[in-house]
């Protein structure tokens, strides 16, 4: 593997990583680590792909579950680091949709974000994160209801 081999990786799926990682672990810092981590992995490996869609699949995979590794043995409480995820993110969203994100479960924010924002089926996700395509449906239904009625709460206390 060469250096312009990892180069191209970070350069094409850089952002998208690290939005991943920071929804998942909440702080810039940590989901650093864990993109430092995957792309560590990737150049030990020195793994062969089918295509471009494989190659972003398997480090979606890798980073996803480095994240849940690092949220198993964390013991402090996670800050969110809003700035960096909104610099990060396509359209920066100024409507409050994001700090609700944030505040739901792990499990339903990683899937939210898989499907809404990096645009992936059902099927890809399920693959991806180790769960069934019907667990992945019922995170997506659960974690929008709940979406729904935290931004609701919070559009409310600010008395619109």
């Amino acid at each position: 593997m060469q250096s312009s081999d990892i180069e191209r990786v970070v350069q094409t799926y850089g952002d998208m990583l690290f939005r991943i990682s920071l929804v998942m672990l909440g702080n810039e810092s940590d989901a650093e680590d864990a993109i430092q981590e995957t792309l560590l992995k990737y150049l030990q490996k020195s793994l062969v792909f089918e295509n471009a869609d494989h190659e972003k699949a398997w480090l979606i995979t890798v980073v996803t579950n480095k994240c849940r590794d690092m949220l198993r043995f964390r013991l402090r409480h996670p800050q969110i680091d809003f700035d960096a995820l909104k610099a990060r993110s396509p359209d920066p969203p100024d409507s409050g949709i994001l700090e609700a994100l944030m505040t739901l479960p792990e499990k339903f924010r990683t899937v939210l974000l898989l499907h809404y924002v990096e645009e992936y089926r059902t099927e890809d996700i399920a693959r991806m994160i180790g769960r069934s395509q019907s667990a992945v449906k019922m995170r997506l239904q659960k974690g929008r209801k709940l979406l729904e009625e935290t931004y609701r709460k919070e559009f409310l206390e600010d008395g619109y």
